[in-house]
């Protein structure tokens, strides 16, 4: 690996999706792993000849292929579904138990937002809130996200208590649809400065997405403290790039 390459965790957080559908569970690997190509994310969806209902077996398999050492995080689709993966947490030794948690959440969102948290490097608490934030969306509650900076910081140059604000107007056809908006949040939690997107918390995949930014859109980026400026030229470079759509 060169010096320019980023350096990427050998081990990340595991994912396993339960569905009645093994057509739904397949689905939605296919879909999180467009923005999170290197976690392993398993399906166990579906009974053990593929009709509709869950299997005991597919998730204890799901599990212990997800599990690599850094945890595995499970998400369901139905109550039956939560059921099935609790007994099989039953059966799997102390050790490996510690390292699994079952989140109830919105299936596809929680997903997604885990599987982005964990290609990221998000250690296990880090995606079972990412995924639990999907159950916040929809249940009204708040979800967290980066402090937004007092309006009347002013700009320029970083510092301790100065305010780098910038704003960028979206060229890419698109949008800010999930693969931009993975590569971004990707970026964001990269460069390890608290950067908000109109007053959002720019590493949260689900708080980006639900912007609803299409192309036109005028996106204010602001951060403050060491590495301010630097922090919100990467962001704004990324998003004239038109990650490649324009």
């Amino acid at each position: 690996m060169s010096d320019s390459e980023p350096a990427v965790p050998a081990v990340l957080v595991g994912l396993v999706f339960v569905s009645h559908s093994s057509l739904i569970a397949r689905g939605l690997v296919d879909l999180a792993r467009q923005m999170a190509p290197t976690v392993r994310m398993l399906p166990a969806g579906g009974t053990d000849d593929d009709r509709i209902g869950t299997s005991f077996a597919k998730v204890a398999a799901g599990i212990e292929a997800a599990e690599a050492g850094r945890g595995v995080v499970v998400l369901c689709d139905l109550g039956s579904a939560i059921l099935t993966a609790e007994s099989a947490l039953d059966f799997l030794d102390d050790d490996t138990r510690s390292r699994v948690v079952i989140v109830d959440a919105p299936l596809v969102e929680g997903a997604v937002a885990a599987a982005v948290a964990a290609q990221i490097g998000g250690d296990l608490p880090a995606v079972e809130s990412a995924a639990r934030s999907a159950g916040a969306a929809y249940s009204g509650a708040p979800s967290a996200q980066a402090p937004v900076p007092a309006a009347d910081a002013g700009s320029g140059q970083s510092g301790a208590d100065t305010t780098v604000m910038r704003t960028v107007t979206l060229i890419n056809a698109d949008g800010l649809h999930a693969r931009p908006a993975a590569e971004f949040v990707t970026l964001a939690a990269a460069l390890g400065v608290p950067v908000t997107v109109n007053g959002r918390d720019a590493a949260s995949l689900l708080a980006i997405m639900g912007l609803g930014l299409t192309r036109g859109a005028r996106v204010e980026l602001s951060a403050s403290g060491a590495g301010a400026a630097a922090a919100v030229d990467a962001l704004a470079t990324l998003l004239e790039s038109g990650f490649g759509e324009a």
